[in-house]
């Protein structure tokens, strides 16, 4: 049996040592292109085409409910689908759930095509439920 030991002849080669890293980044920069392709298909779950405005974005200090009217007019609260006649229930247990001196903050996304007296009522039962720190949302444009 022999075994290969290294050796300090001259002609002889060192063993090598080192580590090939390219299937390794090759790996990693596949894996930062799949997740910057998915993210921003994470952050709405109901696709509204919202209208555009010149505002800046605010400032939050807790994660604020999402109430979300598409193109059909379907109510959407969070992603969860509401009928309008559940939606005073909902909204009051969501009041239910802050503090009396802070509310929670609301952000209404309505579709650009809708009727403006349905975003109007949707508002109006959200003023009757108490729950009056409502944000439009729109799109930034420049």
């Amino acid at each position: 049996m022999a075994m290969n030991l290294p050796s300090h002849r001259r002609g002889r080669r060192a063993p090598m040592a080192e580590i090939n890293v390219t299937p390794l980044v090759d790996v990693m920069l596949v894996l930062l292109i799949i997740f910057m392709v998915t993210a921003p298909l994470l952050t709405a779950g109901v696709p509204v085409n919202l209208p555009d405005a010149r505002a800046k974005a605010l400032d939050q200090d807790q994660k604020p409910i999402q109430l979300s009217i598409d193109r059909q007019g379907k109510l959407f609260l969070g992603e969860d689908e509401v009928t309008e006649a559940a939606l005073p229930a909902k909204l009051e247990a969501l009041r239910a759930g802050g503090t009396a001196e802070q509310p929670p903050q609301v952000y209404l996304r309505a579709d650009r095509a809708l009727d403006y007296g349905r975003v109007m009522r949707v508002m109006g039962e959200l003023n009757r439920a108490g729950l009056n720190r409502v944000a439009l949302l729109t799109v930034e444009s420049n």
